[in-house]
């Protein structure tokens, strides 16, 4: 039986809420539509944890942060961790990945055959936070406002120049396998920068937004002091006090945002038509690491469990799994599993390394009954967070702060918090069971406080003397690309075409 080639389209802060069933009507966003046509749908699919390095080693690995212990965009992901990279490779894959996936430590790789692109961020200890120190800000790498004060229009920024060139290098790539000088199957992971902030977009994006109707969040801003702790603890570490948000600002950076969204369809829709162009077939996944909040409740970014900030769009288009929208909540941590399904690898050789289900057997009308888990204990925080997606229910829980219990049906916007209503005192005490059942907090913040200490440690003596970062340096063979004394200048040009002889 032939493999399936599979192509993976990841973007970085998509908020799902804008995907309730493929891309929002009002959005310009025609690739990613047409590819929903024909794609399963999961309309409630959530990160492991709203952060980019550990949601994406929780994306790859399909384990939670307390497996991985990728807590924070500082820590590292150990070699020795299987990925979906390491899964289908070892079935006789090739694996590739062109663009982010921000691993943090000396293995660049985790299982991709070749990288096309260095990373957009740094991948040493410089990032990690620091428990003992609670409240503390770190200036130089911690967001703040200035992304939402400053959005507006540019014709070229340092995240454009990253996703122009990731597109360019995944474009280059699928014109190369279609050559057919390897017969494997082959894995292309295509991960952009976009829509993160900062919020600035090109004008030719920009312009289709003049006149949407969306620029202003659906919750007001509620205030600092009418903020739960947690999102009081992320208005503090985005340094609030010192910037002054006013509507316009508001308007520009969502404006930006939607933007972004349209520059990410068009780069998707140029590597999709070389797929097309050269008659290659494969699976076509859709997904992102976390989402932003975008001003909702007055909140930005990502980094706590409410919907725009922990919901995410997944589609997958592949045989076997029928085109249409699943309701049932899903995680990212299902994806591992489910590429290995489709790949026709043994769910034996994956199944002990994984927390996520097979998600083929939920498109086909088999019930779900696994809560979705997601964890937090990164920037902003001062004690882990965890949080169960349970049918319509959304349960949150941290040591330093109440309960959160929200149903999901009648409140989407999360404003009425019923942990403590007498109504819902069976639904709390059974989801807290559950939770408490899947995690003990206190162990949670221990392993979390002793990796922060020992990369403190390490990072602040790598820092001293030579420095020999671990950013991955991308391969480029000169001496094997075009044409060299070494070559048969009819066999390369026969080679390099597709197709032949048309």
């Amino acid at each position: 039986m032939t493999k399936p080639n599979i192509l993976i389209l990841m973007v970085d802060q998509l908020n799902g809420t804008l995907f309730p069933d493929g891309p929002a009507d009002w959005l310009h966003a025609p690739n990613l539509k047409k590819l929903a046509e024909k794609s399963t749908r999961f309309a409630n699919a959530y990160t492991a944890s709203p952060l980019c390095a550990p949601g994406r080693a929780s994306f790859m690995s399909g384990q939670l942060p307390t497996r991985t212990g990728v807590y924070d965009n500082a820590a590292e992901f150990r070699s020795d961790i299987p990925t979906y990279a390491h899964h289908l490779r070892r079935a006789g894959y090739y694996t590739c990945l062109s663009g982010k996936m921000h691993f943090v430590g000396p293995d660049q790789l985790h299982g991709f055959e070749d990288r096309l692109t260095t990373d957009i961020y740094p991948a040493d200890f410089g990032w990690t936070p620091d428990y003992r120190k609670p409240g503390e800000r770190i200036d130089w790498w911690y967001h703040n406002m200035g992304s939402v004060t400053g959005a507006g229009v540019a014709e070229i920024s340092n995240q454009m120049e990253y996703d122009d060139e990731v597109a360019y290098n995944a474009k280059a790539k699928l014109y190369d396998l279609a050559r057919g000088k390897d017969d494997r199957p082959w894995c292309v992971t295509v991960s952009f920068t976009h829509p993160h902030d900062p919020y600035v977009a090109r004008r030719k994006y920009w312009d289709l937004y003049e006149d949407c109707e969306h620029l202003l969040p659906e919750v007001s801003n509620l205030g600092y002091d009418n903020q739960d702790p947690h999102s009081q603890r992320i208005f503090d570490a985005n340094d609030w006090r010192s910037f002054d948000i006013i509507e316009e600002d508001i308007r520009k950076s969502r404006r930006a945002y939607f933007a972004n969204i349209t520059y990410l369809d068009d780069k998707i829709g140029e590597i999709l038509e070389v797929l097309e162009a050269t008659r290659q077939d494969a699976i076509i996944m859709f997904v992102s690491d976390h989402g932003d909040m975008l001003g909702e409740r007055g909140l930005w970014f990502k980094m706590n469990f409410y919907e725009g900030s922990a919901r995410v769009p997944l589609m997958i288009s592949a045989p076997g799994m029928p085109a249409g929208r699943i309701d049932t909540p899903v995680s990212t941590i299902d994806v591992t599993p489910t590429l290995g399904a489709l790949a026709g690898v043994d769910m034996a050789e994956i199944a002990p390394w994984t927390d996520g289900e097979d998600l083929v057997p939920l498109a086909n009308g088999t019930e779900r009954t696994a809560p979705v888990m997601m964890e937090y204990a990164a920037e902003a925080s001062y004690a882990p967070l965890v949080s169960l997606r349970y049918g319509k229910w959304k349960y949150n829980r941290c040591a330093l702060d109440p309960d959160q219990l929200f149903d999901l049906e009648t409140d989407p916007h999360e404003q009425d918090n019923l942990a403590d209503h007498p109504d819902h005192s069976g639904t709390l005490e059974s989801l807290r069971a559950k939770s408490e059942a899947r995690w003990d907090l206190d162990r949670f913040d221990a392993d979390v406080r002793a990796s922060q200490a020992r990369r403190w440690v390490v990072y602040e003596a790598l820092r001293q003397g030579g420095y020999y970062p671990w950013d991955y340096q991308p391969l480029q063979k000169a001496s094997e690309r075009y044409m060299r004394n070494h070559m048969d200048l009819n066999t390369v040009e026969e080679n390099a075409r597709f197709p032949r002889g048309e």
